[in-house]
């Protein structure tokens, strides 16, 4: 096992934007757009937990470089009546691509959103059968000289 050996490869400019969902119950999507959940905006901690989550990508995932990351945005929306949407853009000038950093931040925004919803989410048996996150994946990547 070897983390890739990145030394010979020019630092350039990379981007990469990930995207992924959360399904919820569609009163629980109320009680977010409302900002009524007993935790606080989750929107708005998720967007928080996303930036700090593309930081420390290389300390979650093994052999996965650590970058110099020059902007991370993140964006946490409600769409229709049953889903929250989770958006990253990262930008750094590197040897190696952001999509890990894009990805992670989506990742753990979206379990933010789970964490901060949860118990509006289960049933009587104490389940989450609503409850899901999916498609999360790479928008889009850049690199340029």
């Amino acid at each position: 096992m070897t983390m890739v050996d990145v030394s010979p490869k020019p630092e350039i400019y990379r981007e990469a934007t990930a995207k992924g969902t959360i399904r919820l119950k569609p009163k629980t999507i109320g009680l977010v757009k409302e900002g009524k959940t007993a935790k606080g905006d989750p929107l708005l901690t998720a967007k928080i937990a996303g930036i700090l989550a593309a930081k420390k990508t290389s300390e979650l995932i093994p052999l996965c470089h650590p970058l110099p990351l020059t902007s991370v945005q993140v964006e946490a929306q409600v769409v229709g009546n049953s889903t929250v949407e989770v958006m990253a853009n990262v930008k750094t000038k590197a040897q190696t691509g952001v999509e890990m950093e894009a990805l992670t931040a989506v990742s753990v925004a979206l379990l933010t959103v789970w964490d901060m919803t949860k118990q509006y989410e289960k049933d009587a048996d104490g389940q989450y059968p609503n409850t899901m996150i999916e498609n999360v994946h790479v928008v889009s990547k850049v690199k340029r000289a």
